[in-house]
């Protein structure tokens, strides 16, 4: 079987690809614009392209036919409308990677199945999902093209740090706070739930559904089944750098107040997604995948990518100066603010 993957090299569709570079029943084919060459597997084939450049990919595929064509950097309805022309005769199973953000917002049940209806009125990225999954389920229903929707939680791997109140520049800013004795901003009182996934976990899930009959025309959660507090998240992470959590709690509204304005969109990132206490049921994924299931824990998981980011400077330690003054800034006006409602109640 061949299978070509619209990206492979991002945080999960690497595991999924280096999975399948294992497998000898699959031929895997990569089409991205060649900048992360050295790290796909040496069996794996590469088209050199830029998916928005239309023209030029339908050159380049004209002479293939896939099994599988997965789509990892589609974020707009153009996106996909692009894709739907470019490989409607030329595959037979097209695996969209949607979010687990599109749900409705705020939550009506914590337990989350692909029935619940989708409607995120906090995030344009999730909005814009929700568009792309609708134009592509009306070509099923109307045309056949033969669509599966994959909705990742969040998944993290061994090159990143799941952490919820970041910068423009990643996590590095929050690891290096806590390797300073810094105090460290939670959204909420960090008692929300959240499911963490590491990235092979994720790819067990997805391979599944890679040339699965069962899946044409269905959407599926794909996400392991550890459902972790944001403080047990964030303690998990300090535990891991061998530090002491200063854990510093601010509420989302109040982030998305004082935050989004700089750029950092907690508005979407938290209240239309993070915030939310949630567990998102796995039971369809099971049925067609039965070997889906949590082989590495957050615990073990976390380690592994604590090692290679402390062990990469180059590659995963950007600083962002910006995001640590915001935190120093805003920490301090609110300890002022208590400070003086002290000073108010004598």
């Amino acid at each position: 079987m061949k299978a070509l993957f619209i990206g492979g090299t991002g945080v999960i569709s690497t595991a999924v690809v280096e999975r399948l570079a294992k497998d000898p029943l699959w031929e895997i084919w990569v089409l991205n614009r060649g900048n992360r060459e050295n790290e796909l597997p040496t069996n794996v084939h590469q088209i050199i392209a830029d998916i928005n450049d239309e023209q030029d990919v339908a050159l380049k595929i004209l002479d293939f036919e896939f099994d599988t064509v997965c789509q990892f950097i589609a974020f707009s309805v153009e996106d996909v409308e692009r894709d739907y022309r470019l490989f409607k005769n030329k595959t037979k199973q097209y695996i969209y990677i949607s979010s687990a953000s599109v749900y409705h917002k705020p939550v009506p049940h914590y337990c989350i199945t692909e029935g619940t209806t989708l409607a995120n009125p906090y995030w344009q990225y999730s909005r814009n999902k929700i568009a792309s999954e609708e134009f592509l389920m009306n070509k099923y229903r109307t045309e056949g093209f033969p669509v599966t929707i994959v909705r990742p939680g969040h998944t993290y791997s061994e090159r990143y740090i799941p952490l919820g109140v970041r910068g423009k520049n990643g996590v590095w800013q929050i690891v290096k706070r806590m390797l300073e004795g810094k105090p460290v901003i939670i959204h909420g009182d960090g008692m929300s739930i959240w499911p963490m996934t590491f990235s092979s976990d994720f790819a067990t899930g997805f391979c599944g559904l890679m040339g699965n009959p069962k899946a044409i025309g269905e959407d599926f959660h794909v996400t392991g089944d550890e459902i972790l507090t944001w403080n047990q998240i964030y303690q998990t992470v300090a535990d891991a750098l061998g530090v002491s959590l200063k854990a510093y709690h601010i509420s989302s509204e109040f982030l998305s107040a004082t935050g989004d304005h700089l750029g950092y969109d907690f508005n979407g990132s938290l209240l239309g997604d993070k915030a939310a206490s949630v567990i998102y049921d796995t039971t369809k994924l099971k049925r067609i995948v039965p070997e889906m299931k949590t082989l590495v824990p957050f615990h073990k998981g976390i380690r592994i990518a604590v090692e290679y980011v402390l062990s990469h400077p180059e590659e995963c330690q950007k600083e962002d100066p910006e995001f640590d003054k915001w935190c120093d800034d805003l920490i301090s006006e609110l300890e002022i603010a208590k400070e003086n409602m002290r000073k108010w109640q004598r």
